[in-house]
C-alpha cells in the first residue's frame, strides 16, 4: 500500500501536469486573440476610422444647420471621438499615415480587390513544438530557484517565438533544451511541502481561470469564439456590414450638406 507521501506526490504531479496543459490552452488562445485583434485592426481599422469621421461630419453639419446648443455639444463629442492621426498610424500598421489612407485601405473602402494584411498564425507544427517545449521546460517543474529562473527565461523565448509563428526558431529552442542540463526529478520529502504545493497550484489555476475568462469575454475573444475555424470569413462579414454603414453615413452627410447649401 502506498504511503501517504507517495499518494500526495502523485496528486501533486497530476495537478502540475493539469495546470501546464491549462496554461498551454490559455496561452494558445491568448496568441490567437492577439493575432485576430491585429488582423481585425489592420483590415477593419480604416473603416472604423471613416465611420467616426463621417459621424463627426454629420453631427457638425446638423449643428451648423440648427445652431442648437445640444446639437453643438453632440458635434463636439463626435469630433472628440475621432482618433488623432498619429494614433491611427500607429494602430493600423501600414494602412494609414499622416497623409491619409494607403491604397490598400482605399481599395477596401471602395470594395475593390485588396492585398490582405500579413497574418501571423502558428502552423500545426509550431503548435506541436510549442506544446512539447512547455511541457518539458515549464518553470513549475523546477527544483530550486536557479532552475526556475532558467526555465522562466527559456519559456519567455518560447512564447515569443510562438507568438511570431517562428517554426524554425522553435525547432532551435527544442534542440537547445534537449542539449541543456537535465534537472533531477523533484521528489518532495515532507507532507507539508506537498500540501503547500497543492495549495499553490490551486491558486495558480484560479488566476489562469480569471485570465481565460477575461480573454473569452473580451470583444475580440468573443468574436473569435464565434468562428474559431474560419476567422477570416468573420472579418469579411464585418467588413461588409461596415461598408454598408459607411455608404449610409455618406448618403446622410450628402443630404445634410445639400440642405445646408
Amino acid at each position: 500500500m502506498a504511503r501517504p507521501e507517495e499518494r500526495l506526490e502523485r496528486a501533486v504531479r497530476a495537478a502540475e501536469q493539469a495546470l501546464i496543459e491549462f496554461e498551454i490552452a490559455v496561452e494558445t488562445f491568448r496568441v490567437e486573440v492577439d493575432n485576430f485583434s491585429r488582423l481585425h485592426h489592420q483590415k477593419l481599422g480604416p473603416m472604423y476610422s471613416r465611420l467616426d469621421e463621417l459621424e463627426a461630419l454629420i453631427a457638425e453639419a446638423r449643428a451648423a444647420r440648427t445652431g442648437d446648443p445640444e446639437d453643438l455639444r453632440k458635434a463636439d463629442e463626435a469630433r472628440a471621438r475621432v482618433m488623432p492621426m498619429p494614433g491611427v498610424e500607429e494602430l493600423f500598421h501600414g494602412w494609414m499615415d499622416s497623409e491619409g489612407l494607403f491604397p490598400e485601405a482605399v481599395a477596401m473602402l471602395t470594395d475593390q480587390p485588396v492585398r490582405p494584411p500579413q497574418r501571423v498564425r502558428p502552423s500545426d507544427e509550431a503548435r506541436k513544438l510549442f506544446r512539447e517545449l512547455v511541457r518539458k521546460a515549464h518553470p513549475d517543474l523546477a527544483q530550486d530557484e536557479d532552475e526556475r529562473k532558467r526555465r522562466d527565461e527559456f519559456i519567455t523565448r518560447v512564447n515569443a517565438a510562438y507568438a511570431r509563428g517562428d517554426e524554425a526558431l522553435l525547432r532551435e529552442l527544442s534542440a537547445e533544451w534537449a542539449a541543456g542540463p537535465v534537472p533531477e526529478e523533484w521528489k518532495p520529502s515532507r507532507s507539508e511541502e506537498l500540501y503547500a504545493r497543492l495549495e499553490w497550484l490551486s491558486q495558480r489555476k484560479e488566476m489562469l481561470t480569471f485570465v481565460a475568462r477575461e480573454l473569452e469575454e473580451s470583444a475580440i475573444g468573443a468574436m473569435l469564439k464565434m468562428a474559431p475555424e474560419d476567422p477570416d470569413r468573420l472579418l469579411e462579414e464585418i467588413a461588409e456590414q461596415l461598408l454598408t454603414q459607411v455608404g449610409e453615413r455618406e448618403t446622410e452627410l450628402a443630404e445634410l450638406t445639400g440642405q445646408a447649401s
